[in-house]
């Protein structure tokens, strides 16, 4: 058996953002506290990561999805899913890992499994309001759950949890601690709308709509900043035509922590990172959360944010151009209430998540190695 590596932490994710934002943050920390750490993962993530991720030593790890799939289907996963926590805990074995961080999904299933067998301290991270599937599963066995958000429904009651928070980016982070700049006179308002892959078609429909129905004053006097998908940037451009608003469409942004800190209004999805960026940064947001997300979960990390007062839940049955215009002329036209919800959001916003993350798992290990010399 290859000996262990003293200092070694494994992180098993999926390669969709949710989970891969959070894993790299902490991988990223985890370094700077002087741990090695490496990745397992499913083939579709393998040797895809940017960042901290893309740079550490990673595994493949065989895994299927079994939610809303056929039964033929079902049964092939369960098989791999099978293989894969056979694979995993030859792994384990052989780099005797100090600890296992699980940041939910199929594809970190097998790892986490493999690890409680093994009866490697398990932690795992649960980044919406709403447990997933899996980590309702991991949560009743594993040593430590870390939640990003305050209230997490379907927690199960024996898990041993603490509020981390949700690891957002360290440029928007940093905004947390600048204020925000007064108006001058004649600045133009702001609009950032953030749709991604899964929300750009209703936003690109809805808001130039929304916007066009403003007064002629109101138009002039709006700045809009708006996220689309690949190939429809001239598409969406269109749909602004002879609105009199500046307007600039792109797919991708690269200077997100410049248009947080400008923005007086965000219209967005509300996953975890979106929801957290937006606290950090304190802008009052409309959040549109996604209908299909699994137990709609993005309804409740909404929920969180609207509750304290820092923005609006639209659910998109509801977003149509009459609502958003309604919206639009209230919340543009009054900056006093504008900076109180700007406020509310940074009351609760988590900056350090991942060092209260890293935290919670160097404890575990300290505790996991007392208990052993005792």
């Amino acid at each position: 058996m290859t000996k262990g590596r003293a200092q070694l932490i494994v992180l098993t994710a999926g390669g969709t953002g949710g989970h891969v934002y959070p894993a790299d943050a902490l991988a990223t920390e985890l370094e700077r506290r002087g741990y090695e750490v490496m990745l397992f993962t499913d083939t579709r993530g393998l040797h895809n990561y940017k960042g901290k991720l893309g740079e550490i030593e990673n595994r493949a790890i065989c895994s299927g999805s079994v939610v809303g799939k056929s039964v033929m289907t079902k049964m092939r996963s369960l098989i791999k899913v099978g293989y894969g926590i056979v694979q995993a805990a030859r792994y384990l074995l052989k780099y005797r890992p100090r600890c296992v961080v699980g940041f939910g999904g199929y594809a970190s299933f097998p790892t986490a499994v493999a690890a409680l067998i093994l009866r490697i301290p398990l932690v795992i991270h649960e980044q919406n309001s709403v447990m997933s599937r899996t980590n309702r599963i991991l949560a009743r066995f594993a040593a430590l759950t870390a939640q990003s958000f305050r209230q997490v429904k379907n927690t199960p009651t024996q898990a041993r949890t603490f509020l981390s928070g949700m690891p957002i980016r360290e440029a928007i982070a940093a905004l947390y601690g600048q204020k925000r700049q007064d108006k001058a006179p004649g600045d133009k308002k702001v609009l950032v709308v953030l749709g991604g892959s899964q929300g750009a078609k209703v936003f690109a429909e809805v808001v130039p709509q929304a916007v066009k129905m403003l007064g002629a004053a109101e138009r002039q006097n709006l700045q809009i900043y708006q996220q689309c998908r690949q190939g429809e940037e001239d598409v969406v451009d269109r749909q602004y035509e002879n609105s009199g608003c500046e307007v600039v469409i792109r797919a991708f942004f690269d200077n997100m922590p410049e248009l947080y800190a400008k923005a007086d209004l965000i219209v967005s999805r509300a996953g975890a990172s979106s929801v957290y960026e937006i606290a950090a940064a304190g802008v009052p947001a409309v959040l549109v959360p996604l209908p299909i997300a699994a137990d709609n979960h993005q309804y409740y990390n909404a929920a969180e944010f609207a509750g304290a007062g820092a923005g609006i839940v639209v659910e998109q049955t509801d977003f149509t151009p009459q609502r958003l215009v309604g919206i639009l002329r209230d919340l543009l036209s009054q900056p006093l209430k504008t900076a109180q919800m700007s406020e509310k959001a940074k009351k609760i916003a988590i900056v350090d998540a991942a060092a209260r993350l890293a935290d919670g798992v160097e404890q575990l290990i300290s505790q996991e190695k007392n208990d052993v010399r005792a």
